[in-house]
């Protein structure tokens, strides 16, 4: 499950986009301040940040550039800021797609599974499961609610299985 963080002042905006979300499975958080929005960035992980530039107390812009000094998160722009050089500028403090207001929330969906579908493919060799365990395939190295963990390669061989297989019950048959 992917998370994301939604920041716009507008609450109706926020709660429109969140159930539209929420209904494709997505985990979302709401953020209605430039505050909020980097104290939940500080605190969880997502995968995705949904981002006003027009905020009552911190623009977008300082949020943007915030989160690109400790991760390169996917961040979509959503904004009321329409002209050429607006959609420029977010560009170059950097986000990696433009959404202007007034909007359409079923393109905007739309625009967040291009991005997971594009994240799925980068990182096929990574398995995750929620914030709990998360498995690289090509380096072998396992991390369990972000820690790295060091285990044989027996461990490793059977926390892959267990991970590949869920719901199954994988039983060792001696004949």
């Amino acid at each position: 499950m992917f998370n994301i963080l939604i920041v716009d002042d507008e609450e109706k905006i926020t709660q429109v986009i969140k159930a539209y979300l929420d209904k494709e499975g997505y985990n979302c958080k709401v953020a209605n301040t430039g505050i909020h929005a980097i104290n939940y960035f500080k605190e969880n992980e997502f995968d995705l940040i949904i981002l006003d530039r027009m905020l009552p107390d911190i623009s977008g812009e300082e949020i943007c550039e915030i989160i690109r000094k400790e991760s390169m998160v996917h961040i979509i722009m959503l904004t009321a800021k329409t002209e050429d050089e607006d959609v420029i500028d977010g560009f170059n403090i950097g986000c990696d797609d433009y959404v202007c207001k007034p909007f359409n929330v079923k393109e905007l969906v739309l625009r967040v599974k291009a991005v997971f579908r594009k994240l799925d493919v980068e990182n096929k060799d990574i398995l995750k499961f929620e914030s709990e365990l998360e498995i690289n395939t090509l380096s072998h190295q396992v991390k369990v609610r972000g820690e790295e963990v060091y285990l044989t390669n027996t461990e490793y061989k059977i926390i892959l299985t267990l991970a590949k297989n869920p719901k199954k019950y994988l039983i060792e048959k001696d004949y």
